[in-house]
């Protein structure tokens, strides 16, 4: 039995780790302002599918990516508009704290006085992102608790 749970646990897939997320993410009780947006739940679907994909300053998609272009894709894909660049989604969604984060959720990470990079909350502490130049799109787990949280609702 030992092989067959090693192998299994060898396979797994991100599509496997996102399904249980996912259906936690929807069946566990929160308060309403802990509650996912469903935008926000079919976008990390939508970022993780494109897992792999090259980061390229400026691309917006569907096989090229750089962060804001990735949230933007992603969220379009789940039926909600978002703006061009990481500044202006973080203007556009409704600001939250660190407790009330979910799946689906955007973390965005200050550079200056701007939102310099903004990824998909994946649950567990990790993102679904474009990092940068020479990367591709990964899931990855936050770096640092200067992080900012967003809801798309």
């Amino acid at each position: 039995m030992p092989k067959t749970k090693k192998r299994w646990e060898s396979h797994r897939s991100p599509a496997l780790f996102l399904t249980v997320s996912v259906t936690a993410a929807l069946f566990t009780p929160a308060a309403p302002a802990q509650a996912a947006s469903l935008y926000g739940i079919k976008a990390v679907a939508v970022a993780a599918s494109k897992k792999g994909a090259p980061y390229v300053y400026g691309a917006t998609g569907p096989s090229e990516f750089d962060c804001s272009g990735l949230t933007r894709y992603a969220f379009r894909a789940a039926g909600r508009d978002l703006p061009r660049t990481a500044e202006a989604q973080y203007e556009s969604t409704d600001h939250i704290s660190r407790t009330q984060r979910a799946p689906g959720d955007l973390v965005f990470f200050p550079t200056g006085g701007t939102m310099g990079h903004v990824g998909i909350y994946a649950g567990h502490d990790e993102i679904w992102h474009a990092p940068r130049p020479g990367t591709r799109v990964r899931l990855e787990r936050i770096w640092t608790g200067a992080a900012r949280y967003s809801r798309a609702n």
